[in-house]
Order: C-alpha cells, then structure tokens, then sequence
C-alpha cells in the first residue's frame, strides 16, 4: 500500500512540474476554470430566475449539486481522462507490454500514470460554491452531514472511476475509444442536475445503470441531512460492487491482451 501511495505521489509531482513549467499557461487555466463554472452555473440560474424550487429543491441546495458536481468533473478531467488518453495510446503503440513488465498492479499503474494538476482550481471552485450555498441558506452543515457529504464524495469518485475501468477495459477490444469517451462525457453532463428532475425510466438509468445520482446527488442530500441512512448504505454498497465488477472486467480484458509489437 505504501508503495503505490508513493507511486501516486511521484506522479504528482511528475504532473505538477510539467504543469508548471509555463506559469502563464497555469494562470491561463486558473482563469479558464473560473469561466467555466460560471458557464455551468447559468443554466441553474436561469432555471430559477422565476421559480422558487424545482422538484422540491431549492436554489441553494441545487448549487450544493452541482458543486459535488464540478468536484467529481475535476477529478475525472484532472486524473481518469488523462489516464484513459494514455491507456489507448499505449495499447495502439504497444507500450502497455512495458506497463505489465513493471512489479506493480498494471490498473494502479495505468491509472496514476496522468494528472492534469490545473484542475485544482476546480476542486477550489467546487469548494468555494458549497460554501457559498450554505451561506445562503442561514447557516453550516451538521457535523454528520460533513461527515457523510464527504464519505459519499469519494464513494462518488470511486464509482466514477469503476466506471471508467470498465470503458478502459474496452479499448483492449476496440481501440478507437473516441467516441465512447465523449458520450460518456455528455451523460456525465447530466449530473449536475439532482436526480429528483428526472422521471419513471431515466431516474432509474441515472442511478442504477449510468449512477450520476451516486455521484452528486446522494452525496449532496448527505451534506444537507436528507439522506436516510438506508440509502447511503445501498450507495456504499453499489459502489463496492461496481469496482469489484470493474476489476473483473479488468483483469479480463488484462488475459486478452496482445501486444501490438509481437
């Protein structure tokens, strides 16, 4: 365990210093980060111009979402992405036969091999919105609360993360992946709303088959002291077995392998 959190570490400041080699670039991505939440806050802010609440949210709470919501887009552009470009990359070129040759876990590997570091300042941004929102809302979250709201953000990522093992899985059998990363990326979209807004078919694909709702939503409930504590259990639950599902399909997808060189 101590050898892949150094592993991840090194990565890091891998990642770091190449990010920072050009600082007008990084001030440059500060900035672009900023205009970005301000785009994903329009369409909420449009939406409630004239209403009080939507689907029995209100303002506020709906921002609490969506900063769940661009906490788990800053984990998946800044590390999963990145990871993912370079896993097909190396299966075309077959430099993934080096990654099987290293003493470590090929999916630990493959998947700290990319940070995009610059995708903090979405992480901040997230962070400046959730307390933006409960400002508005008179005052902080219970202890129990910021404690659940924060247990289901990771479980969040983590189910984020199965989900991108098993399209990384994929690519060992189809390795033009462009296009499935895209839509993945336009589902994700979705996830800023609470899942409330969706009705009979689609809420039952956002949250059992594609679980955007795991992501943001029950996360966000948590930190409101809505969710009871049967759901957050289920989603601890779903979760686990979707990365044990992932890593079969991973190791899989691992046998299959051929080496594009051999």
């Amino acid at each position: 365990m101590v050898r892949y959190l150094r592993l991840v570490l090194v990565q890091l400041r891998i990642s770091a210093a190449a990010g920072m080699a050009y600082r007008a670039d990084f001030i440059i991505e500060g900035v672009m980060a900023v205009a970005w939440m301000a785009l994903t806050l329009l369409p909420l802010l449009v939406l409630y111009d004239q209403r009080s609440a939507v689907a029995g949210w209100d303002r506020s709470s709906a921002l609490v979402v969506i900063a769940y919501f661009l906490g788990v887009r800053a984990v998946l552009e800044g590390v999963v992405s990145p990871s993912l470009v370079d896993l097909v990359e190396r299966i075309r070129s077959g430099a993934f036969d080096y990654v099987l040759l290293k003493p470590v876990d090929a999916q630990a590997l493959i998947s700290a091999s990319r940070f995009e570091p610059w995708k903090i300042f979405d992480l901040l941004g997230a962070l400046a919105l959730v307390i933006y929102a409960f400002h508005a809302r008179g005052g902080p979250p219970s202890a129990t609360g910021l404690a659940v709201g924060a247990l289901l953000f990771v479980n969040g990522v983590l189910a984020m993360y199965a989900v991108w093992i098993l399209c990384a899985a994929a690519a060992f059998w189809v390795v033009r992946l462009d296009n499935l990363t895209y839509l993945l990326g336009a589902i994700f979209d979705v996830a800023r709303w609470p899942i409330h807004v969706f009705r009979g078919l689609w809420r039952m694909v956002f949250t059992f088959v594609i679980p955007v709702a795991v992501m943001t939503t029950f996360p966000a409930m948590a930190l409101l002291d809505d969710l009871d504590a049967r759901t957050a259990i289920a989603t601890l639950a779903g979760t686990a077995a979707l990365l044990v599902v992932s890593r079969l399909v991973w190791r899989t997808a691992i046998r299959s392998y051929t080496s594009a060189s051999s």
